[in-house]
């Protein structure tokens, strides 16, 4: 399906988000209750009581839906704050990175679009958007601090972090963000110094 100006959802309109939210809200219990696997348009419109048409008018493929479940569910509450101290806004993403990683609908879409990027461009697009996404995002949280990080310093400092949830399957204490973090500043391209405190 082409997506065309007349066919994309007008967000400004209040029942157009309150619907998108509601869908990626059933997306999310859906993939913690049966996985990414059986995660199909005729399942999740079933379950938020939508057309398939309105699916795919907001999530042309299942990858962007994936992407949106990820980017568009964060805990508000919890999302760390720009600042001033590099080692604080740092450490205090990871954190919530973690926490976003322990949520298994999360997750799931995470795996799932990691396990087709290889053979599925739109999945490897989605990786690429979620990337540069959260990548930019941690660059505004970094901006009171004069520090602003290349992808190469992003994919380092979350590295560990993903290696630590999706391979070693072990959890990550707040020992292991603080030391990634000091490893990860002497490293970082031109990082400022921390102010005194």
């Amino acid at each position: 399906m082409t997506d065309t100006p007349s066919t994309r959802p007008d967000l400004s309109n209040p029942r157009v988000r309150r619907t998108r939210t509601r869908v990626l809200t059933v997306a999310r219990e859906v993939l913690a209750d049966v996985g990414p696997t059986a995660l199909t348009y005729t399942l999740l419109a079933e379950r938020a009581r939508v057309t398939r048409q309105t699916l795919y008018r907001h999530w042309p493929t299942r990858e962007a839906l994936l992407a949106d479940v990820m980017l568009e569910s964060g805990d508000e509450a919890t999302y760390p704050q720009p600042g001033t101290d590099p080692r604080a806004v740092a450490t205090a993403y990871l954190k919530s990175l973690r926490q976003g990683l322990s949520d298994s609908a999360t997750a799931s879409a995470l795996m799932a679009l990691a396990a087709q990027a290889d053979r599925d461009p739109e999945a490897a697009n989605a990786l690429a958007a979620i990337s540069e996404d959260r990548h930019q995002a941690l660059n505004r949280l970094l901006a009171p601090s004069g520090m602003q990080i290349t992808a190469d310093d992003f994919a380092q400092l979350i590295g560990p972090v993903m290696f630590r949830r999706f391979l070693d399957r072990r959890p990550i204490a707040d020992a292991d963000l603080d030391t990634i973090v000091t490893c990860w500043l002497t490293t970082a391209s031109h990082p400022p110094e921390s102010p005194t405190r």
